[in-house]
């Protein structure tokens, strides 16, 4: 049975927080002000006040220039699913991104066809175009990536309700990234309502993304 958007946002506040590791997430982040629209029969959280793609130029595994403002509008997409991420992340982002890409997996030919789905890295210093080009191919070779500058990557993730922060210096010597695990739809228009929270399973998602293609987002949800 489906779950009223409220009481998931509500529950999952804390997952939006969460951090790849065991570090300390942020605790500023927009995110903890959501408010959903209620009983709209969505799995994802259905924002009664959607967030605002920014007009950050990142850069994409292809060495072109992405802005997540008019991204899914220039590939020519009905909606793009963003999730902030690194490729040396222990658990949490390989979970989603694979939950991600057998979501897309049950969308029939001309759905898939119209979603499109970019990873940005949390960890530009490390995750370079090669790299993250290596890591999105095993999840899916139609998946883009994006990197830039960690104050850039900052910024955008704050604005769709991600929030993005380093975390402390591991014995190993690499460092833990704290970062929001949720998956934000951006519309063609640069609005991003909803958002699906961690362990989203990737049949609800699917279904989620087909009444999307089908009817839109639901009534009233934005006003």
């Amino acid at each position: 049975m489906r779950r009223p958007a409220l009481a998931t946002a509500v529950a999952a506040t804390a997952l939006l927080l969460t951090a790849c590791s065991v570090g300390t997430p942020p605790s500023d982040g927009p995110v903890a002000n959501v408010t959903v629209q209620d009983d709209d029969g969505m799995f994802g959280a259905v924002l009664t006040e959607p967030y605002t793609a920014p007009d950050v130029p990142l850069t994409a595994t292809d060495g072109a220039d992405y802005h997540l403002d008019r991204g899914t509008a220039e590939a020519g997409d009905e909606l793009t699913l963003v999730f902030f991420g690194y490729t040396h992340c222990p658990d949490i982002c390989q979970v989603v991104m694979a939950d991600i890409a057998s979501a897309l997996t049950r969308l029939d030919d001309e759905q898939r066809a119209s979603v499109g789905m970019q990873f940005v890295t949390t960890d530009p210093a490390r995750d370079d175009r090669a790299t993250l080009r290596a890591y999105l191919d095993r999840f899916d070779p139609g998946f883009g990536g994006l990197t830039g500058p960690l104050d850039r990557i900052v910024e955008a993730g704050n604005a769709l309700g991600v929030p993005v922060e380093k975390g402390e210096k591991m014995p190993s010597g690499g460092y833990e990234v704290n970062h929001g695990t949720q998956v934000v739809g951006v519309l063609p228009d640069g609005t991003a309502p909803i958002v699906w929270t961690e362990g989203t399973g990737p049949e609800r998602i699917a279904q989620d993304i087909s009444t999307i293609l089908t009817d839109g987002i639901p009534a009233g949800a934005t006003s």
